[in-house]
């Protein structure tokens, strides 16, 4: 029996890189924070953004906030894994750092669209890309609707982007609907603890058990 204890990482195990996307309203956010909750070792990554801080966003917290200036430096140095400029503000996530936290054995997570993706998808393939499904276009309406945050234009525009977005699911390793909170959450921890046990995660750890064996 395993001495491993629940949701931990094997020692010497490489960390992996995870990708989330989803239409917005369908409850991405609060399926990475329960995901987050439920999996020691996995860390959110931080990307940079051009775009001013909110009142309650800290630097180094929920952005790195960067002059436009200094991005488009980063740009050209080719620091960063994937960047697209949305709404007016470039945001994009930097190749240093999901190098460093593979290299600590830290698994770490990625909030980006399917642009995003595409091009984590090209640089990075080992990375695991995992797209959330509402059940219908209908809920979606419905979510979108009930949140009562948007307007009836935004709101629009959010489904006719979502009915673009969704033609992308395919391109992704994994699929999971969000029809029921707790299911879908469980399903996002079972992708995780797997990946955790790829042999690819586990060279460092593999290599020290065969040492023992000498020869």
């Amino acid at each position: 029996m395993s001495n491993v204890p629940k949701n931990r990482k094997p020692p010497l195990a490489r960390g992996s890189i995870f990708v989330i996307s989803a239409p917005s309203g369908t409850g991405k956010s609060t399926l990475i924070k329960h995901l987050m909750e439920d999996c020691p070792g996995l860390c959110f990554s931080i990307s940079y953004t051009t775009r001013p801080p909110r009142p309650t966003e800290k630097h180094g917290r929920d952005y790195f906030f960067v002059t436009r200036r200094s991005f488009e430096r980063m740009v050209r140095r080719d620091e960063f894994v994937e960047w697209a400029e949305v709404y007016g503000h470039l945001y994009g996530t930097t190749s240093k750092q999901l190098q460093a936290a593979q290299e600590a054995g830290q698994d770490i997570l990625l909030d980006i669209d399917v642009q995003g993706h595409q091009q984590v998808r090209q640089r990075l393939p080992e990375a695991i890309s995992v797209f959330i499904l509402p059940p219908s276009f209908q809920e979606l309406s419905r979510r979108l609707r009930d949140r009562h945050s948007d307007a009836p234009e935004v709101i629009e525009h959010r489904l006719q982007t979502a009915r673009e977005e969704i033609t992308h699911g395919p391109e992704y390793d994994y699929l999971v609907v969000n029809d029921h909170l707790t299911g879908a959450t469980e399903t996002l921890r079972a992708i995780v603890r797997a990946a955790r046990f790829r042999r690819s995660s586990q060279t460092g750890r593999i290599e020290k058990i065969i040492k023992t064996f000498g020869g």
